[in-house]
């Protein structure tokens, strides 16, 4: 199969089977980008959700774009994006069209409600995952907690703490590169 196919087809497959937005297809991306194709290591899977979630956009469209440049360069990036912003596009016209007729009914508030739960459930494990490869140790523990405790209390924008992360990051290790 043509290796831009390939491209659209597993991030055409990521988009049509999660639900819930970037965060939620998380898993899936792992799954299909590091596990089935080795597209991507999990450390730059990583990096490319960090640098998804620093640049304007969706992180899966982000990183869909990421892998795709990675593998094909320009033209793989924009099959990948392609890929998986398509089944979304296509799904959302079609609920768009029908949804101001049912919203009111309460079999499809119920629906709704239902699927906010699961979708906070693969966000969590999407964050538990993200938390085993990221938070290796002690500066990396403090760094997250000082974010989390920023992000509660401070009504700052995500940039600035993605900025101050990752000052903090380079400062950590350029004073343990230089005390060893």
């Amino acid at each position: 199969m043509n290796d831009y196919l390939r491209l659209f087809g597993a991030f055409a497959r990521i988009g049509v089977l999660t639900f819930g937005g970037g965060y939620a297809m998380l898993p899936m991306l792992q799954k299909e980008v590091v596990e089935k194709y080795g597209w991507a290591t999990e450390e730059e899977l990583m990096d490319y959700y960090a640098i998804g979630q620093c640049t304007p956009g969706v992180i899966a469209v982000n990183t869909a774009t990421f892998v795709g440049r990675k593998q094909k360069g320009t033209l793989g990036g924009v099959a990948a994006t392609l890929g998986v912003v398509f089944p979304s596009l296509v799904i959302i016209t079609v609920i768009a069209a029908f949804l101001a007729n049912f919203a009111d009914l309460p079999v499809v508030k119920n629906a709704f409600a239902g699927i906010r739960v699961c979708v906070c459930v693969l966000i969590f494990n999407a964050v538990c995952r993200l938390w085993k490869k990221s938070v290796t140790d002690k500066p990396a523990l403090v760094i997250c907690l000082a974010v989390l405790a920023g992000s509660l209390l401070l009504d700052l924008s995500p940039v600035v703490f993605v900025l101050l992360a990752g000052a903090a990051g380079v400062a950590v290790k350029t004073w343990e590169a230089k005390r060893s």
